[in-house]
C-alpha cells in the first residue's frame, strides 16, 4: 500500500508542477502581447499650438491608417523643423479665415488645422495646393479609415492654410513637426484598446 501511495503523490506531484509550468508562460506571453499592442491614450483633446511660421509653401495634404490612429500629413518642402508652426484644435463649427464662410465638415466632431505655412507662392501668389476653399483634400479617400470621416480645405489667408479635418468623434490627437511637415494624428478611441 505505501507504494502504491508513494506513487500516486509523486503522479499528481508531476501534474500540478506541469499544469503550473505550462500556466506560467501562456500567462505570461498573454500578457506580454497585451502591454505590446496597447495604443497611446495620454494625448488629450485640448488644442495644441507651436508658435512659429514660415515662408514656404504647402504642397501636399495625405492621409494614412495606423493600427492605433489616423494620421493626416501637411507637406511644406523646405521648411525644416524650426519654422513649422500649426494651431490644432476642436470647433463646433468651421469658417474660413477672410471671408468667415461656414465650410461644412462631416463627421461628429471637426478638427480645424491651422499650418503657419501659406498655400500659395508668396512671390506670385499662385497656388501651390491645388484645391479650392470647401472641396475635398486632393487624392485623400477616407474609405476604410476608423476614425477620419472628412477633410475640407478652408483655404489661405495671411500665410496660413487651414483644413477642416472631421472625424467620427471627439477623440485624442497629437500634433508634430518632422523635417518639413506637420502630422496630426487622432486616436481610434479613448481607452487604448486596438
Amino acid at each position: 500500500m505505501g507504494r502504491k501511495r508513494a506513487a500516486w503523490a509523486t503522479t499528481v506531484a508531476l501534474i500540478a508542477a506541469t499544469v503550473g509550468v505550462a500556466a506560467v508562460p501562456a500567462d505570461a506571453t498573454t500578457t506580454s502581447t497585451s502591454q505590446a499592442t496597447a495604443c497611446p491614450t495620454g494625448w488629450g483633446s485640448l488644442a495644441k499650438t507651436r508658435s512659429a511660421a514660415t515662408s514656404e509653401s504647402v504642397t501636399n495634404i495625405r492621409t494614412g491608417r495606423h493600427a492605433c490612429f489616423d494620421r493626416m500629413v501637411v507637406d511644406v518642402p523646405g521648411a525644416g523643423t524650426s519654422g513649422l508652426g500649426y494651431s490644432v484644435r476642436y470647433v463646433s463649427r468651421l469658417y474660413q479665415d477672410g471671408s468667415g464662410n461656414h465650410i461644412p465638415v462631416g463627421g461628429g466632431a471637426v478638427l480645424e488645422v491651422r499650418v503657419a505655412a501659406p498655400a500659395y507662392d508668396p512671390d506670385t501668389g499662385e497656388p501651390t495646393y491645388p484645391v479650392r476653399a470647401g472641396q475635398r483634400l486632393s487624392g485623400v479617400d477616407l474609405t476604410g479609415y476608423r476614425t477620419f470621416r472628412d477633410a475640407r480645405f478652408a483655404g489661405s489667408f495671411e500665410g496660413d492654410t487651414q483644413i477642416g479635418l472631421g472625424v467620427r468623434a471627439r477623440l485624442p490627437f497629437r500634433v508634430w513637426v518632422a523635417t518639413d511637415r506637420v502630422v496630426v494624428d487622432v486616436a481610434h478611441n479613448w481607452t487604448g484598446a486596438r
